[in-house]
């Protein structure tokens, strides 16, 4: 209605009548007739369904206490009940990396790991067994790098081919964790090719990554018709005369492409991929050197210069559409997944980038330095006011930046956005925050949302946003803050903890997360960087670390925590403190 009250909805509608569903030309033919000939009866509707709207609202969350335990193991039952055990993901076609799901896994499984090894490990492997899967499929861009959105078949082979930024960051973090439990080199590679992929294609010069790449594409320079996939997908004769006939068949067995095109039929309904190739790793390098009669070093030369052949061949095709918009929310993770990846993998440049986009967001998107964030810019415009997660996002990338390089400004930030989003987004009588701010124009419905979909919600950002903060500032009030969020969805942590694997995660950290590692030195010196390598390279999801510069950063880690003031290097030397709850082990050097 002009006053924005909805009375009809859905989500997906033909531009013609189609397979039973109203074409979207028909839809607006018949909402115009019902306006003009039934207004009366759409208003009321409208009012109707805004009311009951808001009233499930209200009442959906149930605030009880819950059994952290219990949530974990309800957790596990879940994703092992709907996990697919031949290729990997959960459920069937279509298929979503989730990548939040594959993080909780880990935690799960170092949380079993003393209780119940058999479940611990099985935690483990379903996690590892799906980023292996979607890693050799097609929904990962083999030539160019990067993840499409999902697979429509449950084998990870064909996709929906658009790329979003936000899947790139959480699969960074999700590959990144897996080597680090694993300490499996492919894995690792995943990450630095996702990370590749997004510096030469999603990057704005400046620093901050644009949102997406359409899965459209001109079929030929004419552009006169577009096609799903067109920029992604090969016929074999393609590929064959790229790479010549000998080397062509050698990469066609490795990467499942065929004559007759590699898509079943379930897979491409409307024929738009007949006779084409979606690449995925059919035959590891061992099976086609047998294969081949060749040396596997021979074979995977041969892969890895097909690959780059392909690349630049593929440069000259229409390219598919940028959304060259930066959006707060997902250059928050972004930057939380390259700060991890960098930490992690020793790669400093990797921090870099994040650094930078973190920069591009205090001085682009913020209406003064550093505050007033806005949700998205554009060629200098910025857009409205950001949501919640905007701010929740943007938050937990900070603090991941500031536990990888240590600037304290990083943290800082992170801290100042905390106390702006407190004062924009929360409920202060029942806890949890809303999507939109107080004064947001054009808000029908006061929502809170908890979903954990193709991105983490809100508050359960929020949620671990707090329980950090709180431990590494020693603010209690955050801490308190972070307890009224787990109350107020404590039914869907009870009952329903696989469509919130962020929350149960964050609910993990809000119990275990008592370790406290503070490395004490200069930064810059090599002593200090073998101290960080260690405690950057396990996964320690129960671990803040810290840096004690002897200065102001360290003072205003210390306002709470006088404990943290008193630590220095020993001997002149950098050094290392293990704390739990505060209390804190000797220093160690080496």
């Amino acid at each position: 209605t002009p006053d924005l009250r909805p009375f009809y909805g859905g989500t997906y509608c033909p531009p013609e009548n189609a397979q039973g569903r109203i074409g979207f030309k028909t839809l607006l033919t018949e909402l115009a007739k019902v306006w003009v000939e039934d207004r009366d009866g759409v208003m009321q509707r409208a009012s109707t369904a805004v009311t009951k709207l808001q009233e499930h609202l209200d009442g959906e969350a149930s605030p009880q206490d819950t059994d952290m335990a219990a949530v974990l193991q309800k957790a596990y039952d879940d994703l092992s009940g709907t996990f697919d055990y031949h290729e990997g993901g959960f459920g069937n076609a279509p298929k979503f990396p989730r990548p939040s799901a594959l993080t909780l896994l880990f935690r799960i499984h170092l949380a079993l790991r003393e209780k119940n090894q058999s479940e611990s490990d099985w935690a483990l492997e379903m996690a590892v067994r799906t980023l292996r899967g979607m890693a050799h499929g097609g929904i990962r861009d083999h030539v160019g790098g990067g993840f499409h959105r999902y697979s429509v078949d449950g084998y990870w082979h064909v996709p929906h081919y658009e790329k979003m930024l936000y899947d790139q960051a959480q699969l960074v973090t999700a590959y990144v964790e897996g080597h680090q439990l694993t300490g499996s080199v492919f894995l690792a590679d995943i990450a630095r090719e996702i990370i590749a992929y997004v510096k030469r294609d999603m990057r704005h010069p400046d620093g901050g990554f644009y949102s997406a790449e359409d899965a459209d594409s001109y079929t030929d320079a004419t552009r006169t018709r577009k096609s799903e996939g067109a920029f992604y997908i090969w016929t074999a004769a393609e590929i064959d005369e790229l790479l010549g006939k000998a080397d062509g068949s050698i990469f066609r067995y490795a990467f499942g492409a065929r004559r007759d095109g590699n898509a079943r039929p379930e897979s491409d309904p409307h024929g738009e991929l007949k006779g084409t190739n979606t690449l995925f790793r059919a035959m590891s390098v061992k099976k086609t050197s047998e294969y081949f009669k060749l040396d596997p070093d021979k074979i995977d030369s041969i892969l890895e210069r097909g690959k780059q052949t392909l690349l630049e061949a593929r440069s000259k095709r229409p390219r598919p559409h940028l959304d060259d918009k930066i959006i707060a929310a997902w250059n928050g993770l972004m930057i939380s997944g390259l700060a991890r990846a960098g930490a992690a993998l020793g790669e400093k440049e990797f921090i870099t980038l994040a650094e930078q986009a973190a920069q591009f967001l205090h001085d682009k998107l913020c209406e003064k330095s550093g505050s007033g964030l806005m949700r998205s810019w554009r060629d200098g415009v910025p857009s409205t006011k950001a949501f919640a997660m905007d701010y929740a996002f943007l938050i937990n990338g900070l603090i991941d930046l500031y536990q990888a390089g240590f600037e304290v400004k990083w943290l800082r930030w992170a801290g100042q956005l905390q106390a702006e989003m407190d004062a924009l987004f929360l409920d202060k009588e029942k806890g949890g925050y809303f999507t939109v701010h107080t004064d947001m124009p054009n808000s029908v419905l006061r929502i809170k949302e908890d979903y954990d979909g193709a991105e983490p919600s809100p508050n359960s950002m929020a949620a671990l946003n707090l329980t950090r903060l709180a431990a590494i500032l020693g603010k209690d009030a955050w801490r308190e803050q972070a307890a009224r969020i787990f109350h107020l969805f404590g039914t869907t942590l009870k009952d329903h903890t696989q469509s919130v694997p962020a929350m149960v995660a964050a609910f993990e950290f809000f119990h275990h997360g008592k370790q406290q590692i503070v490395l004490a030195g200069d930064k810059s010196a090599p002593e200090f960087a073998a101290l960080a390598r260690v405690a950057h390279s396990p996964l320690l999801p129960h671990a803040i670390i810290l840096h004690a510069d002897g200065g102001e950063a360290q003072q205003y880690l210390g306002t709470n925590n006088e404990a943290l003031l008193n630590m220095a290097p020993v001997d002149g030397q950098p050094a290392a403190y293990l704390c739990e709850n505060f209390t804190c082990q000797a220093p160690v050097t080496d």
